[in-house]
C-alpha cells in the first residue's frame, strides 16, 4: 500500500506574528531650527530603519519557514510512501510501532505517531500527543493529502504533519472504501529556522546605529546648508535695525529662502527710500525754521527797541494807548524769546553748538542765575561752598533758569535748589511742593512745544525750554531726570553731569 499522492498542503496557523523590537534612541533636547531639523531627520531615519527591519523579519521568517515546511512535507511524504507497502493491513500494535519508528528514522529528529482505530503507536514513547490538535486530526480524517499546522509548544515553534495511508498505494478520492484506516502524524522542530531568522534580524538591527548616525550627519550638513542663508538674513536684519538702511542680502536660487531674501531686499529698499524722503523733509523743515528765525531776528530787534521806547513813555500817553504800548512790548519780548529758542534748537539739530568751559564755582553760578531773574527771595538754596567744576556757565544758567522758572510757575512754594557731589558726579536738584506731574505729562515733559494744559496754548513759555535744557545737559555729558512721585513732594528735576575739575580737565 502507498501513501496517496500529495496535493497542496493547507496550513492552520496558530502563532501570532512576532514584531521586531525597536531600539530606543534618547536624543538630547535641542533648541532652535537646526535642532528640530536634525531631530526630525533622525526620527524619520529611525522609523524607516525599524520599519524595514520589521518587514525584513516578517518576509525572511515566512520564507525560511515556508522552505522548511515544504522540505519537511516532502521528506514526510516520501518516507511514508517508501515504507507504506511493508505495512500489513489491518496492522497490530507491534507493526504500527515498527512503521512509526521506520518513518521517524528518515526524518529530522521528528517523533512519529501512527494510529489505527484503537491502536496508537509512537516512535518516542515520551512524546507529548497534545500537539496533535483536534483541528489537525479532523483535517487528516477528511482529506486525502498531507495536512499541516504550525504550533507553539514550550516556547518553541513546531510543524505538525498528518496524512491518511491509502490502500494498494492508489490515489483515492477520500472515500472510506479506499482508506486503510491508518493515520500517521509527525512533529518537526522549527527552532533552527527561528534562530536563523533571529540572527538575521539581529544583524539588521546592528546596522541601525550606523544608519542613525549617518542620518544625523547628513541632517547636520543639510541644516547648515539650509540655515546659512537664514543666518545671513538675520544678520542683515540686525544691521537694518541699527540704521544701516543700505543693507542687502544675496539672492541665490529659486527656492523659498531666495524668495524671502528678495522680499527682504525689496522691503529694505522701500524703507531706505522712505527714510531718505523723511530725512530730506526734516532737513528742509529745519532749514525753513532756521531761515525764518534768522530773518525775523533783525525786524524783531527793531520792534523791541521801538516797543521799549513806547513802554517807557507809556505814562505820558492816554490810558488806551499806554495799554496797547505795554501789550506790544510784552508780546514782542515773547516773540523775540521764541525766535531765540528756535535758533538754539536749530543749532542743536545741526550739531553746530560747542561748549565754552571754564572753572566755575557752582554755588556762585546758581546764585547769579537766581539773582539775575529776581528769584532770590522766592527760592530756598542749599549751596555748599567750594564746589568747582569746568562748565559752560551760560548753558548751566539756561538749565537752572528753566528748571526753577517751571517750579515757580507750575509748582508751589517752597521751591528748593540743592547742589551735591558724589561719585565724581555733580547734581543740581530743583524741587517744589506742588501737585507734581501726572504720568501722561511726565512722559512728554522734555518734548518740544509740549504744554501740560493743551487748552492754554498761550503762555509765558515757548514750550522749548525743557528740550533746550536737556540738550545743554547732554552737551556736558549728562542728563536731566524726573524723580518718581513721592508723598508730600511735588516735581523734582535733577541735573546730573560728570564732575570735571580744573585738575582733571
Amino acid at each position: 500500500m502507498r501513501l496517496p499522492t500529495r496535493t497542496t498542503a493547507k496550513s492552520v496557523p496558530k502563532t501570532p506574528a512576532r514584531t521586531a523590537g525597536r531600539a530606543r534612541l534618547r536624543l538630547p533636547r535641542l533648541d532652535g531650527l537646526r535642532g528640530r531639523l536634525i531631530i526630525t531627520v533622525v526620527v524619520v531615519a529611525l522609523i524607516s530603519a525599524v520599519t524595514a527591519t520589521a518587514l525584513a523579519y516578517r518576509d525572511s521568517r515566512n520564507a525560511v519557514l515556508k522552505r522548511a515546511q515544504n522540505a519537511a512535507v516532502d521528506d514526510f511524504h516520501n518516507r511514508v510512501e517508501q515504507l507504506a507497502p511493508e505495512l500489513d493491513v489491518p496492522p497490530d500494535l507491534r507493526s504500527l510501532t515498527r512503521f512509526a519508528t521506520d518513518v521517524s528514522a528518515g526524518l529530522r529528529a521528528a517523533p512519529v505517531i501512527a494510529q489505527y482505530r484503537d491502536y496508537t503507536a509512537s516512535s518516542d514513547p515520551s512524546a507529548d500527543r497534545t500537539r496533535f490538535t483536534p483541528e489537525l486530526r479532523a483535517a487528516v480524517h477528511t482529506h486525502d493529502r498531507v495536512s499541516l499546522q504550525r504550533v507553539e509548544y514550550g516556547g518553541a515553534p513546531w510543524l505538525v504533519l498528518g496524512a491518511p495511508v491509502g490502500l494498494d498505494g492508489a490515489t483515492h478520492d477520500g472515500s472510506s472504501a479506499n482508506r486503510s484506516g491508518v493515520e500517521i502524524f509527525a512533529v518537526v522542530s522549527l527552532e533552527e529556522e527561528e534562530r536563523d531568522t533571529a540572527d538575521l534580524v539581529r544583524s539588521v538591527q546592528g546596522g541601525l546605529v550606523p544608519v542613525v548616525l549617518l542620518a544625523a550627519v547628513l541632517a547636520l550638513l543639510a541644516a547648515r546648508t539650509v540655515l546659512r542663508p537664514v543666518r545671513r538674513l538675520a544678520r542683515a536684519t540686525r544691521r537694518l535695525a541699527t540704521g544701516e538702511l543700505s543693507t542687502r542680502v544675496e539672492e541665490k536660487g529659486r527656492d523659498e529662502v531666495a524668495e524671502l531674501a528678495h522680499t527682504f531686499n525689496e522691503t529694505a529698499g522701500a524703507l531706505e527710500r522712505t527714510v531718505g524722503e523723511l530725512r530730506e523733509q526734516e532737513a528742509l523743515a529745519r532749514r525753513f525754521v532756521a531761515d525764518v528765525s534768522h530773518e525775523l531776528r533783525t525786524p524783531l530787534a527793531a520792534m523791541t527797541i521801538v516797543s521799549s521806547v513806547l513802554e517807557e513813555d507809556a505814562d505820558q500817553l492816554t490810558p488806551d494807548t499806554a495799554h496797547a504800548a505795554r501789550t506790544v512790548s510784552a508780546e514782542t519780548t515773547k516773540l523775540a524769546r521764541l525766535v531765540d529758542d528756535l535758533i538754539e534748537i536749530c543749532r542743536f539739530d545741526a550739531r553746530a553748538v560747542a561748549l565754552t568751559v571754564h572753572g566755575v564755582d557752582v554755588a556762585e553760578a546758581v546764585r547769579a542765575t537766581l539773582a539775575a531773574r529776581g528769584w532770590t527771595g522766592q527760592v530756598e538754596a542749599d549751596l555748599p561752598p567750594g564746589v568747582r567744576a569746568r562748565l559752560d556757565r551760560r548753558r548751566i544758567d539756561v538749565i537752572v533758569a528753566n528748571l526753577v522758572g517751571n517750579a515757580l510757575r507750575h509748582g508751589a512754594p517752597p521751591v528748593t535748589v540743592t547742589v551735591r557731589t558724589a561719585d565724581d558726579q555733580l547734581s543740581v536738584s530743583v524741587s517744589d511742593h506742588g501737585p507734581g506731574l501726572a504720568p501722561e505729562v511726565a512722559r512728554h515733559v522734555f518734548d518740544r512745544f509740549y504744554k501740560a494744559d493743551s487748552a492754554r496754548t498761550r503762555s509765558e513759555g515757548s514750550g522749548l525750554g525743557m528740550a533746550i535744557a536737556l540738550e545743554n545737559a547732554r552737551l556736558h555729558g549728562g542728563t536731566i531726570e524726573l524723580a518718581p512721585p513721592a508723598p508730600g513732594v511735588g516735581a523734582v528735576f535733577t541735573l546730573r553731569i560728570p564732575l570735571r575739575t580744573e585738575s582733571t580737565s
